[in-house]
């Protein structure tokens, strides 16, 4: 009989903890221009994400942007073979999306890294969106803006699981914690926060964070 997969609950308070402590590392190292959130998991730590980098980084200007994916989710449309399988792509940065991302820094914000499926489509289709955009430009400006324009990635936790995608080579890769294969409740699914906290403060103790 397969075991019971171990649930743990965390607090806004330990991901706030979690995202100050790595916000250095990556303002020192990547120093993004722009951050992408990836909904619905990525939109509370990416502003979160904000605020500790504008004081790290002199208050520089930080933009927000969404997209929308989705793996487990059902969502209209989807069978059930595409569950788990096939990430589908539900919200994006618009038609002028390369524009928006060409010659920046630009960090990925997602809360977890599980099979690593939903990063790499990330990854994956907005670097097609760059190629797009570049063949705008004279070739000749091409290979500048190309070398110019970073992609990275954040995680709240990064699961401790083999990965059944990659991300591309070389591609800075931060996190705010690794843990075990835990199924992670999130205080944003709570519907009782109060009864989410005393059940993390349980979970904690028993998980020694």
């Amino acid at each position: 009989m397969a075991s019971e997969v171990q649930h743990l609950r965390v607090t806004y308070n330990h991901i706030h903890n979690l995202i100050r402590n790595a916000t250095p590392k990556i303002a020192t190292e990547f120093n993004p221009d722009l951050l992408i959130a990836i909904g619905g998991g990525g939109f509370i730590p990416a502003r979160i994400l904000r605020t500790y980098l504008r004081e790290e980084m002199d208050r520089k200007t930080l933009q927000i942007q969404a997209i929308g994916l989705s793996l487990y989710e059902p969502l209209p449309g989807t069978t059930t073979e595409q569950l788990g399988n096939e990430v589908i792509r539900t919200q994006w940065l618009g038609p002028n999306s390369g524009k928006l991302l060409l010659g920046k820094r630009n960090l990925i914000v997602d809360e977890i890294d599980d099979t690593r499926k939903t990063l790499h489509y990330a990854l994956s289709e907005l670097q097609k969106d760059i190629d797009s955009e570049l063949l705008s430009y004279p070739e000749s400006e091409r290979n500048a803006l190309r070398s110019a324009t970073k992609f990275a990635v954040f995680v709240v936790h990064n699961k401790k699981v083999p990965k059944l995608a990659k991300l591309a080579a070389g591609t800075p890769y931060y996190s705010g914690a690794e843990v075990n294969d835990l199924w992670l409740e999130y205080p944003w699914e709570a519907i009782d926060i109060e009864e989410h906290d005393r059940l993390a403060s349980i979970d904690a103790k028993c998980a020694h964070l």
